[in-house]
């Protein structure tokens, strides 16, 4: 479609041609990011800035905005007739919606919420599922493997409000006319260049980190001099949404290893919120994404906030990650 045409035009016409894809509830999804973008603009203004005081399920501080915008998406998205049920990063029981719906939503509904006192990005992500049973709802209805999504997706909140999404049909990007309200068109089907001088990674994690991300990270740091024979730079903006949105835009890769800081969990990211969703833009883009020494995709989903350690991006470099932690 021409540059400009809005989501809603867009999403529209991709769902009368196919009934398969959640054209309404990706609406919901837009419509309701609109409302976030708005209090997350407002910010110190709307008193909205700093800890709610309380924690989530997995016992992290929650800040205001997470709370705010964990609603706005139950409320906005739960109208929606094909949705039967929502799950998120903020609660610990799935969310009931419409008992005739179809589709399942996931979402972590403010992604790098510790940059909100500084007005560094944060964004939404979420995760779109084919509801399999036809019983009651219950939480086994979510646990399916990312490569099971019917569509993903992110909105970055930052200097523009920018929204990227895939149906298993590229991944295409959108931008908010504040003038309008509309999210428009700006590119269709990204591809991320496989090869890259780019790695993002918490360096200050760098003494707990496994000998694989070591080699890697040791090698890009060495420059022309190292194996490598070029000068690798480093970004770590502490906030997914934006990570992946500039790997989309210009390539490179992102890493948060399992590190031994906790050997029993397999990582910080969750899989069902966070890393099947960006994995699967990411493939779609023409990138990679593992665990490690497995593709993200393919892992099966055990519980509804399971951890996983991940590495996206650019897919040769992907693929030398993956060959160090095998062994090769």
């Amino acid at each position: 479609m021409s540059q400009g045409t809005t989501f809603t035009k867009y999403i529209t016409e991709l769902g009368s041609k196919n009934p398969q894809i959640p054209a309404s509830l990706l609406i919901s999804v837009a419509n309701a990011c609109k409302l976030i973008a708005k209090q997350v603009e407002q910010g110190a203004l709307a008193g909205i800035i700093g800890s709610a005081g309380s924690g989530n399920v997995q016992g992290e501080t929650q800040q205001k905005l997470d709370i705010i915008s964990n609603d706005i998406l139950l409320e906005a998205c739960g109208l929606d007739q094909t949705l039967a049920g929502m799950a998120s990063e903020e609660m610990e029981n799935i969310f009931p919606a419409n008992k005739n719906g179809n589709f399942l939503l996931l979402f972590d509904p403010l992604d790098g919420s510790s940059n909100i006192d500084v007005n560094v990005s944060i964004g939404t992500i979420f995760s779109i599922l084919k509801k399999q049973s036809t019983g009651e709802l219950t939480e086994k209805d979510f646990l399916q493997a990312g490569c099971d999504q019917v569509a993903s997706g992110y909105v970055v909140y930052g200097p523009q409000t920018t929204l990227v999404y895939t149906t298993g049909q590229g991944v295409h990007m959108f931008t908010l006319d504040h003038e309008t309200n509309e999210f428009l068109l700006i590119k269709e089907n990204i591809t991320i260049s496989p090869d890259t001088k780019e790695f993002a990674i918490n360096m200050s994690n760098m003494r707990h980190w496994d000998q694989p991300v070591k080699r890697y990270v040791d090698e890009c740091l060495a420059g022309t001099e190292g194996a490598r024979k070029k000068d690798f730079n480093m970004r770590w903006i502490a906030s997914m949404v934006a990570d992946v949105h500039r790997i989309l835009c210009r390539g490179g890769v992102f890493m948060y290893p399992w590190d031994k800081r906790d050997p029993s969990k397999p990582g910080k990211l969750r899989l069902m919120y966070e890393a099947n969703p960006m994995s699967f833009l990411i493939e779609q883009a023409g990138g990679a994404s593992v665990n490690g020494k497995d593709r993200i995709m393919t892992l099966p989903a055990e519980k509804l906030h399971q951890r996983v350690s991940v590495v996206l991006g650019s897919k040769n470099e992907v693929d030398l990650i993956q060959k160090y932690h095998q062994g090769s």
